[in-house]
């Protein structure tokens, strides 16, 4: 059986980008038969109580390194290229004026991050301009997410991608192993001179310590 042409979305301040994010996209895409993710880092985080540390050319830049070994992974400027805060809905939006439908569109977010999807803007529209694939984070496991959330049961997937009907868009819980890693963790090893290449790809490493991004010298313990 052939899909229509399937796109994961996965966005965020990504500063830096990290194996998290592509454990996260590796484990939709698996689940959901994903054709590809492109990865859109925001110009304007609006429910981020801090602005990014690096420089949006920075962060474009260390995502299209940490994307660069996967062919079906790409680094998007979309957001970046847009001016004030970057609102997940204007994001998908302005996919469907480039001929992407809602159905094809698999929006990728960490369980806990999807938890405050009641203060998004145009909240609940938003939910019918993509799917949504939730991941799993320790100690929060995605299939308990109609528990968390029930005003939202009737939209919640329950056996998979097989769930999907019509045309219309559906929350996909989705079970996977992710590393814990976060941003804060990679810029708070580097302030204490600790290594990063466990939680970066190399090509990430190099950028941030060839530049001198988030406090970091040029020599790492």
């Amino acid at each position: 059986m052939t899909h229509p042409h399937r796109l994961g979305i996965l966005g965020g301040t990504l500063d830096p980008m990290h194996f998290g994010h592509l454990d996260a996209a590796d484990v939709a895409r698996r689940a959901l038969d994903l054709d590809e993710v492109w990865f859109v880092p925001s110009h304007d985080p609006p429910h981020r109580p801090l602005d990014p540390v690096a420089s949006p050319f920075h962060r474009f830049a260390m995502t299209s390194l940490a994307v660069s070994d996967h062919e079906a992974y790409r680094a998007c400027d979309l957001e970046l290229r847009r001016a004030g805060s970057s609102y997940t809905v204007d994001t998908l939006r302005e996919l469907h004026t480039q001929g992407w439908a809602p159905s094809q569109l698999f929006f990728i977010i960490g369980v806990d991050a999807f938890a405050e999807v009641a203060a998004w803007r145009a909240y609940p529209d938003v939910l019918g301009a993509a799917n949504f694939a939730v991941i799993s984070r320790a100690g929060l496991p995605a299939p308990q997410l109609a528990a968390q959330l029930p005003e939202l049961s009737a939209r919640i997937a329950t056996a998979g991608i097989t769930s999907a009907t019509g045309t219309g868009t559906m929350i996909f819980p989705v079970e996977g192993r992710t590393r814990d890693v976060s941003s804060s963790l990679v810029r708070q090893r580097l302030r204490d001179r600790q290594s990063i290449s466990d939680l970066v790809p190399a090509q990430v490493e190099r950028h941030i310590m060839t530049h001198g991004l988030y406090g970091s010298g040029k020599q790492i313990a």
